[in-house]
């Protein structure tokens, strides 16, 4: 039987909108686009790299709240609205995903407002952590 669970992280958005932090299927582990925002304080920098630093701790949690780790994330998906933050964001995402390197999308069109310069979400799939990766290079 297939075991589902759905994870509130506190978000206002969460039960506005509808929708989980985090929804896990079996080993699947889905997060949702997640911002740069403090949910226990509401507070969140203007910094984009802070705000990048942010959501990784979001998502890490929520992560943790199903058993994965950042070691398991397949997939990222990075929003910044701003092109000019993209080279430094991006440099602060390559940091946390060295030696993960999970397939990654990072786009540049307008979020929610001008406070949010980033918003990540990823897919993971539990115990890929420690699985291990073989790692082939291909010419495309």
């Amino acid at each position: 039987m297939v075991k589902v669970t759905k994870v509130k992280s506190g978000s206002l958005y969460e039960e506005k909108e509808s929708y989980s932090r985090v929804v896990a299927v079996d080993n699947w582990v889905f997060v949702s686009n997640t911002a740069g925002r403090n949910y226990k304080t509401r507070e969140m920098s203007t910094d984009p790299v802070e705000q990048a630093k942010q959501c990784f701790h979001n998502i890490e949690g929520a992560l943790a709240a199903v058993g994965a780790t950042l070691a398991d994330v397949v997939r990222s998906r990075v929003v910044i609205p701003n092109v000019a933050d993209a080279p430094s964001v991006m440099a602060y995402v390559g940091e946390k995903f060295r030696g993960i390197d999970p397939c990654s999308t990072v786009t540049c069109p307008p979020l929610g407002g001008p406070d949010f310069r980033v918003e990540i979400e990823v897919t993971a799939y539990k115990g890929a952590g420690a699985a291990g990766s073989e790692y082939i290079n291909v010419t495309l």
